[in-house]
């Protein structure tokens, strides 16, 4: 099974300057856990919800703060053709549970977003996708 099978397409995309609050809204609206960030046509980061409670909320950051203050920095992405098997591998590997899609490795473009419940919706229930899924999640560390 391919990665564009079962990722969610078209993702929502916010500029750095957009505020938190903004974020929320649109991750309510559209009942998204992630939103990428963009600066200049350029992927920036992304914003979970995870990074809203933690990295701003916890803090004492007003709505008005920019998501560039409280976003994961690191992209990582796979490609829309990935086998998803392999993406599962990936994401335990790297400790996520959502990843960009990019549409091919020539051109870049922002195809969409792949999450551990896209995964798991998705069906497959061989051993090895089971283990990739469960083993995706650690506690949070604030980086220094």
């Amino acid at each position: 099974m391919k990665v564009q099978d079962v990722m969610t397409p078209s993702p929502h995309y916010l500029e750095a300057d957009s505020s938190i609050e903004q974020a929320a809204k649109l991750m309510r609206e559209h009942h998204v856990g992630v939103v990428p960030v963009g600066e200049n046509d350029r992927l920036i980061g992304m914003v979970t919800d995870r990074d809203l409670v933690l990295r701003a909320l916890s803090e004492g950051k007003g709505p008005d703060t920019p998501v560039k203050d409280c976003m994961t920095g690191m992209v990582l992405y796979c490609y829309s053709t990935d086998d998803v098997a392999d993406v599962a591998a990936n994401m335990q590997e790297q400790q996520v549970q959502r990843l960009i899609v990019l549409d091919k490795p020539d051109s870049k473009s922002m195809a969409g977003v792949i999450s551990l419940s896209d995964i798991a919706t998705a069906g497959d229930n061989s051993h090895d996708m089971a283990s990739s899924i469960s083993s995706c999640s650690k506690r949070y560390q604030r980086a220094a």
